[in-house]
């Protein structure tokens, strides 16, 4: 939930008190001191008109979640304004008689103000499931964030373990190399050792030859 929005919400629903507190005196007012508060009342509207705008803007401004439960609740705040209205409009024609204003009192007043407090009690009910549907949508926003951290660290782990496995893999390939250059080598020495076998096999028969030959001489 916005803060701000919060902020003008306690504004508005301080000053809507106040101004239906002041309707039900200026009812039971006279003359001038009737319009001094009436044209308090109607400043106060003005000013809560103004508050209303601001928490539409702030309400617009927000995720479309949270905008769909601060819109709700201005709905409610809207229609209480306008019954404050409507209020403010039987009290202001209560100026034609006695007999009119006692009879406005009496009948229309007080079904305003039974309005008024009936739509109230909507008004904190509504506030309330829709504060139930703020907190909700909190702890979902939270899960969401904690689940989206433990993903981060998931995929970081496996970035750390794919940087092991390419190391691992250049290391490998390293080792091919160095064993197919000795694999090499010692073909190559094996091919030397094979060709200086025969060369001392050829020097041995040569030399027996020649033995013989000699030993065949001296005894003949």
């Amino acid at each position: 939930m916005s803060e701000v929005f919060e902020g003008y919400e306690r504004q508005y629903c301080e000053l809507s008190s106040n101004l239906s507190r002041k309707c039900t005196a200026a009812g039971a007012l006279d003359g001038e001191q009737k319009k001094q508060k009436l044209s308090e009342v109607r400043t106060g509207l003005e000013e809560a008109e103004s508050l209303i705008r601001k928490m539409d803007l702030e309400a617009r401004s927000l995720q479309p979640n949270v905008k769909a439960v601060l819109l709700a609740k201005l709905r409610e705040y809207k229609s209480d304004l306008n019954n404050l209205k409507t209020e403010v409009k039987r009290i202001a024609s209560g100026n034609l008689n006695p007999a009119a204003r006692d009879q406005l009192l009496e009948s229309g007043m007080a079904d305003a103000l039974m309005a008024s407090a009936d739509q109230r009690s909507r008004l904190m009910v509504s506030t309330e499931r829709l504060n139930q549907s703020s907190d909700r949508i909190k702890g979902s926003r939270r899960t969401m964030l904690e689940t989206e951290e433990l993903g981060v660290s998931i995929l970081h782990d496996l970035h750390q373990q794919r940087q092991s496995l390419l190391h691992a893999h250049d290391t490998l390939h390293g080792v091919d190399d160095n064993i197919g250059k000795s694999k090499k080598v010692l073909t190559s020495m094996t091919r030397r050792m094979n060709r200086n076998k025969w060369i001392i096999g050829a020097v041995i028969a040569v030399l027996v030859v020649a033995i013989v030959l000699i030993l065949y001489f001296k005894l003949k």
